[in-house]
């Protein structure tokens, strides 16, 4: 039992040094930071950041009420646009993995999916950082 949990310390420790050292951590990182505070001067109400399902498939960055609507934001940043804008990087598989965690997200909390929809949020870094807010940036899958 002993050796699980000395393992399992190691493994967290190991984790945390690969994020530390890792550019693209500290990249997207500041990139949700700075998506965070744009949202809210934009009267966005932030209600959870980096939400995960128990199933642990899938992860929304945020989650907001803009007025009588709940958004869930996927935020994508980029060091540059050379290789084209931030928000091209959500495709097909990234948006239904965030609709399967909007769809927990909706059943835990009891809201209606009539009131939902899908923002982009692309962030790019440069001096100053832009920020672009693409609402209703996909919809959800039509299930059967």
């Amino acid at each position: 039992m002993l050796s699980l949990l000395y393992r399992l310390a190691d493994r967290a420790r190991h984790r945390a040094r690969r994020r530390r050292a890792d550019p693209d951590f500290s990249t997207g990182r500041r990139g949700e930071d700075l998506a965070h505070r744009f949202l809210r001067r934009q009267g966005f109400t932030i209600v959870a950041r980096n939400y995960r399902p128990r199933a642990g498939a899938g992860e929304i960055d945020l989650i907001a009420w803009e007025k009588d609507q709940l958004a869930f934001i996927e935020v994508k940043t980029r060091a540059t646009d050379e290789f084209g804008t931030p928000d091209r990087a959500v495709d097909a598989e990234k948006q239904a993995y965030i609709e399967r965690a909007a769809r927990d997200y909706m059943r835990r909390a009891g809201v209606v999916w009539g009131v939902v929809r899908f923002d982009i949020v692309s962030v790019t870094l440069t001096e100053p950082p832009a920020i672009g807010l693409f609402r209703d940036a996909f919809g959800p899958k039509r299930t059967l």
